[in-house]
């Protein structure tokens, strides 16, 4: 199967309806340079309000069964035939998480996706905003291929992509926002960030796709800058396309079938020992001590 994936990298501003209408906009112009699935980036629907502690920003998050961003993509996901991971600040009665959507090309909504690993520092203070996630890593079987998407912090934890992989994924997305660190400006993470997900790719065997956000968001405490930097990786982690700090669309073209083929030739999932792994259920690798 040959398919074209897309990552979309944009600015948002304040309002929500224009930055619904701006990823609409974006993903149009991705179908329609022949884009099957399109990555936009992590709640992309608004700023990144996680860089403070305010109590008013939990007002957006809304049920997943009428969230706008959701709604307008279901509909272009089926008129526009493409496969869409919707990312959106999910409100599920008293609870709150970050989470993805995955429409297919026909509309159809396959399941939900919430973030498992929330991270908590300067700038980043998801942990008051979101529980960590219950659904498991999971595995979209799509018109276009087996996809698994995990959320950001999700993409530094080799865990969450070899369950994919070993679910059965055949492309790793990973919608994103990071940039600078409000109280370390001498840190640049972006190299290494780009580093660990090409190596998921890598050890894989599976391309992977990741989309982050760029602009200066001022907040009441801290302040970011989006470093962008969003990619497509090949399966041995090579980097097929990557942006700057600018707004832009990604492609790349991959034929399913022959990365399949050379996965199983492999014989990185025939050589596992599973058997052995059991230190890594535990925090410190001393799984027995319990």
């Amino acid at each position: 199967m040959q398919v074209k994936v897309a990552a979309i990298q944009m600015a948002v501003g304040d309002n929500e309806a224009e930055n619904i209408d701006k990823a609409l906009q974006q993903v149009h112009c991705a179908a329609d340079a022949g884009a099957n699935i399109i990555l936009l980036q992590e709640l992309f629907s608004t700023p990144y309000f996680c860089k403070d502690q305010n109590p008013d920003f939990l007002a957006l998050a809304q049920p997943r069964s009428s969230h706008p961003a959701l709604l307008a993509l279901q509909k272009l996901a089926k008129d526009r035939h493409l496969v869409l991971p919707v990312s959106f600040f999910e409100r599920a009665n008293n609870a709150f998480f970050n989470s993805v959507v995955v429409f297919d090309a026909d509309g159809k909504d396959l399941g939900l996706y919430r973030k498992a690993h929330i991270p908590d520092g300067p700038g980043y203070q998801e942990k008051f905003y979101f529980s960590p996630g219950d659904t498991g890593f999971k595995i979209f079987d799509t018109q276009y291929g087996r996809i698994g998407v995990a959320i950001c912090w999700d993409q530094w934890f080799p865990e969450a992509a070899r369950v994919m992989a070993l679910q059965g994924a055949e492309i790793l997305f990973y919608p994103t926002a990071i940039g600078s660190e409000p109280r370390a400006p001498e840190i640049n993470s972006r190299g290494h960030w780009t580093r660990v997900m090409q190596g998921h790719a890598a050890a894989n065997l599976v391309p992977l796709v990741a989309a982050n956000r760029i602009g200066h968001e001022i907040g009441a405490e801290s302040s970011i800058t989006f470093y962008g930097g969003s990619f497509i990786s090949d399966p041995t982690g090579a980097l097929l396309a990557q942006a700057d700090q600018e707004e832009c669309i990604l492609y790349a073209d991959l034929d399913l079938s022959k990365l399949a083929a050379q996965r199983a030739e492999w014989g990185l999932f025939r050589d596992r020992r599973p058997e052995l792994y059991a230190p890594i259920l535990s925090l410190d690798g001393n799984p027995s001590d319990g």
